[in-house]
């Protein structure tokens, strides 16, 4: 167990400075790296020239004894999961830095600018105590007026304002679990209420249009086509290595962990998603070696182009376009979920209201039973449905 001494270092106009010793090194809980010493911002005049300077001498060292008998405290009481009052009171910034680091993938910047809207609603020196449920609900009004703070300094939408609070709660959270905050402010504010948007995806014909259409970029091309043909998110294609794969055809799966949610994943492809992968060389440890995303705009724009497809397609809609054929050509909603890997049932629910087909469906069971002569029927042409390369099995 580490002991806690007191040392004195010498500054400036004729004072010394207390500093707390640790013998040996201990490691900060919060950001995993040894320390030495502790600075505690107190001083000690070396040769005390007056009464005033004597009796500043004489209280400021009893207030260094005894912080540095809490200090030892705090040490021992760590094997019985206790938390030092110092870090009680530290930086919920610093925190909220330490853990947004930890989240961040190079897809997007979402959790800096999270942090960078909390910091302008907060400042920079908020302390842990000073976390409370009207802070939280204050906040949710600040992101729901729509700031600007980018360099664009365009007004953020609701939905984005949904995606930073909720980022903040999570933060929340994991501060409550720690013992940093007394009140587990996660469960005490509620999260904002998500606009319900547009999901852009392709039909079954487009997304075979697309597929025959050539491309600036075959690694571009064939990473949207495999995650159109398997529900993977980019960061899962990005990130995709050939020991994931496992099986032979016909029984083909992917061992991998979730990006998103760190969950253990065994999905089932099929061979032709397979064949979307291409050929493994021996210096191939990713699947789609050399995939980024910041690339994928100007990509989609001129792919989408040459097909015709007026339609603002991203790499995510290869993934709404998965959910949505597999409702469409009788997938139960339940299995959706299992392949889209849904922690929550109810965020496979949002694909079901957009399922044009099996509405067409559901609304041509509903028949009157009118006289034919009754009704005029314009005789038009009846054209013969095209064949596509991608072969789906519909359940019975």
């Amino acid at each position: 167990m580490a002991k806690v001494k007191m040392r004195l270092r010498t500054i400036v106009n004729n004072r010394k400075s207390i500093i707390l010793d640790y013998s040996p090194s201990l490691k900060n809980p919060s950001t995993g790296k040894l320390h030495r010493f502790e600075t505690l911002k107190l001083f000690i005049y070396d040769s005390p020239v007056d009464q005033w300077e004597r009796q500043h001498n004489k209280e400021t060292m009893v207030l260094a004894r005894s912080i540095c008998a809490q200090r030892q405290l705090d040490i021992q009481n760590r094997r019985f999961g206790f938390i030092s009052d110092a870090r009680k009171d530290g930086s919920f910034i610093d925190f909220f830095k330490i853990e947004a680091r930890k989240k961040q993938h190079s897809v997007s910047d979402s959790w800096g600018m999270s942090l960078r809207y909390f910091c302008a609603f907060a400042g920079h020196d908020l302390k842990f105590p000073e976390l409370n449920d009207y802070l939280c609900e204050d906040y949710k009004n600040y992101l729901l007026s729509g700031p600007g703070i980018s360099r664009t300094e365009r007004p953020i939408s609701k939905n984005t304002a949904v995606s930073y609070y909720a980022k903040l709660r999570h933060i929340l959270r994991i501060a409550y679990k720690k013992g940093l905050i007394p009140q587990d402010l996660h469960a005490i504010v509620k999260p904002i209420t998500p606009k319900e948007t547009h999901r852009e995806r392709l039909s079954l014909e487009e997304f075979q249009h697309l597929a025959d259409t050539p491309a600036d970029s075959d690694l571009m091309k064939m990473a949207s086509l495999f995650s159109g043909l398997t529900g993977l998110r980019f960061s899962d294609v990005a990130t995709l290595k050939w020991s994931e794969l496992r099986g032979t055809p016909g029984k083909y799966e992917l061992q991998f962990s979730q990006e998103k949610t760190d969950a253990a994943e065994v999905m089932p492809i099929s061979d032709q998603a397979v064949s979307m992968m291409g050929i493994q060389n021996t210096e191939n440890i990713f699947v789609f070696q050399g995939l980024r995303y910041s690339r994928m705009k100007t990509f989609f724009k001129h792919w989408l182009t040459k097909a015709g497809i007026r339609k603002n397609i991203t790499f995510h809609s290869f993934r709404h376009t998965f959910a949505t054929l597999q409702l469409e050509l009788g997938t139960d909603i339940y299995t959706v979920s299992k392949m889209l890997g849904h922690k929550a049932f109810k965020n496979t629910e949002i694909y079901a209201k957009i399922v044009d087909k099996t509405k067409r469906n559901a609304a041509d069971k509903v028949m009157l039973n009118i006289p034919e002569e009754t009704v005029e029927v314009e005789k038009d042409e009846v054209l013969a449905p095209k064949s596509f390369k991608f072969i789906v099995h519909r359940n019975e």
